[in-house]
């Protein structure tokens, strides 16, 4: 054999990546839940699905659910492997507080990687007499699906401030929501999504749409009632008909997996979306914050030794939860 040649395959040995070592306790396949169709987790998450087939030989499939509420439930189960969920949700689902399985806490999920801020929206035809959040009271609102970030954190806002007296709540995925307003089932649209969100960018391009901003007393009482909440201001132009930035609030979102997930799996997955960012974004642009630089912001669910592992190698502090 030719000294070239040796040395050409000992480079190739030097580079081989992880993913081609042992993966004898990898699954075959896992699910990832999402959220709704015309929401950014869906869009998001078939793109990530995609990257994991091709790049870690291990069947993703996505699957519409209701959001991180029955997400994190789903992946503390072990129904579903990966998850996407707000910190909130899975914060309450961690002290034993959620809806789906009150009383039981959610011991077994852990953190994997930063994904984007969901900031809450709100948006109404332009014809609508609607022009604040004040003027919701006695009102259709539609909230997104029953079990999502959306309905969860809207209702409890409706339910709990001052002046809201008669809304009433309609559940439905945000496509679906979206074609509510504009069929006139509903008044507003309310959601909970990242930037943009298909079903706004789409309900704006057919439909003359006017997008509400909270005022200073409304984001103090969504604050109040949802502490896990912070300022977040939407630019302008992020849909057609909004030419002005929107003030709002928004919850981090992550990405988890149980426990029980092979660590170099939690590992690969974790650097498969760390080290890609160009191609993240181009599975849904709101992925422009999936950065490990934001890895902090998770301080509420613990991160699985797979992903701090990733964070710790490449000199990214990982936040000690108990």
């Amino acid at each position: 054999m030719k000294l070239t040649t040796i040395i050409a395959a000992a480079a190739c040995a030097v580079a081989l990546p992880v993913v081609a070592q042992d993966k004898s306790d990898w699954p075959a396949s896992i699910t990832i839940g999402t959220g709704s169709q015309g929401g950014t987790y869906f869009g998001y998450g078939s793109g990530f699905g995609a990257m994991i087939s091709e790049e870690l030989g291990v069947n993703a499939g996505v699957e519409i659910t209701g959001g991180p509420v029955q997400n994190v439930t789903l992946v503390e189960t072990g129904e579903h492997q990966l998850g996407f969920v707000t910190l909130g949700p899975a914060d309450e689902a961690r002290r034993g507080e959620s809806p789906l399985m009150p009383g039981t806490p959610h011991e077994a999920v852990r953190a994997l990687f930063p994904m984007y801020q969901t900031p809450l929206q709100a948006a109404v035809l332009a014809s609508s007499d609607i022009e604040s959040f004040q003027d919701l009271q006695g009102k259709r609102v539609g909230v997104g699906p029953a079990g999502g970030t959306s309905a969860t954190y809207w209702t409890r806002f409706f339910e709990n401030a001052e002046g809201y007296d008669g809304v009433t709540i309609s559940n439905a995925g945000g496509s679906d929501t979206a074609g509510q307003l504009k069929d006139g089932l509903i008044d507003a649209f309310v959601y909970a999504a990242g930037l943009p969100t298909g079903a706004y960018s789409q309900l704006a391009v057919e439909n003359d749409v006017r997008f509400l901003s909270m005022d200073d007393e409304t984001l103090a009482t969504m604050k109040e009632i949802v502490p896990a909440m912070a300022d977040f201001t939407i630019p302008a132009d992020t849909y057609e008909d909004q030419p002005e930035d929107l003030q709002t609030v928004s919850l981090w979102n992550f990405a988890i997996a149980h426990e029980d997930m092979p660590e170099e799996l939690a590992y690969q997955i974790t650097a498969l979306a760390m080290e890609n960012h160009d191609r993240m974004k181009t599975n849904h642009a709101a992925a422009r914050e999936t950065l490990p630089e934001n890895v902090g912001k998770n301080t509420v669910i613990p991160f699985h030794p797979g992903a701090a592992r990733w964070f710790e190698e490449n000199g990214f502090d990982v936040p000690t939860v108990e």
